[in-house]
């Protein structure tokens, strides 16, 4: 595997990220979205009836937690908010949308985020979890795909396109934060902020390091017993510049990313969309 693998990959992100800008009215006799409740972001991503990214919108936010929604109430406002900011634009009703939940969850958080995303005025047509909604964009064969987000880091392998195992630990951007907090001395809000920008990175590298390996070391141990020719990483915190390095170091397995993690998976939920509404 190499990058021009994820070439395809990178292409629909690039489109992705035109259309937040500049939406596409097309007139489409139906809008497929996926709603993404990231612990750091919330992204609403929406395809057109032939699965082509028309819009979306995205805002940072604090309504999830390690994976589990703890704002509901804001949940679903934000949500909302979105939902009627892309409507505006395209000029249109958004009904039929796709969602997603940490690997492993389905039981504790499942029915809170079909709420969220039925409260914001959705009908929800599916729901799976977040590595191998990545996968629907990535199209990996064999290897692990690695959603790192804000709380958790949730891992799926898959053997000849189908996924054998997933699994989801806590380990994420909340904690690169907590550790960019305490090395610099400044508030948390501050130091998420820093870890974002992405001149800062090279100099958070160093700082971070002891973090991406314990990542490293939960992709080993999941992965354990299983042939795995490469890892993907996805997801918001995966956009810090050099991460996959420290990971390839560390596990000693090729290590990828695309050229922006961070909308590969509300992508690969939108594509998961359909008009068949599940109870």
């Amino acid at each position: 595997m190499s990058e021009l693998d994820l070439k395809k990959c990178d292409e629909l992100v690039s489109r992705f990220e035109k259309v937040i800008k500049r939406p596409i009215k097309d007139n489409s006799p139906v809008y497929y979205t996926g709603v993404d409740l990231g612990t750091a972001c919330v992204v609403l991503a929406v395809f057109d009836e032939n699965y082509q990214p028309v819009a979306g919108a995205y805002e940072y936010a604090d309504v999830v937690r390690d994976g589990m929604v703890v704002d509901y109430i804001g949940a679903i406002s934000l949500v909302k908010k979105l939902k009627s900011q892309i409507e505006e634009k395209l000029e249109t009703e958004l009904i039929y949308a796709a969602a997603a939940i940490p690997p492993g969850t389905a039981e504790l958080d499942s029915g809170a985020i079909k709420n969220v995303v039925q409260g914001a005025g959705f009908e929800l047509t599916a729901l799976l979890d977040e590595p191998t909604a990545a996968n629907n964009v990535l199209e990996i064969k064999n290897g692990a795909v690695v959603d790192i987000g804000g709380g958790t880091t949730g891992i799926s392998i898959l053997e000849n396109g189908k996924v054998v195992k997933v699994a989801d630990e806590a380990t994420g951007g909340t904690h690169f934060s907590l550790v960019v907090a305490g090395a610099y001395k400044v508030p948390f809000s501050e130091a998420e902020l820093y870890k974002r920008d992405e001149k800062n990175h090279q100099e958070l590298l160093p700082v971070l390091k002891p973090v991406i390996e314990k990542i490293a070391s939960i992709i080993l141990r999941q992965t354990q017993g299983y042939d795995i020719n490469g890892i993907y990483l996805v997801g918001g915190t995966a956009c810090l510049a050099g991460i996959e390095k420290i990971v390839q170091q560390a596990t000693q397995i090729p290590t990828f990313k695309p050229v922006d993690p961070m909308f590969v998976t509300p992508l690969g939920i939108g594509l998961s969309c359909t008009d068949q509404v599940i109870d």
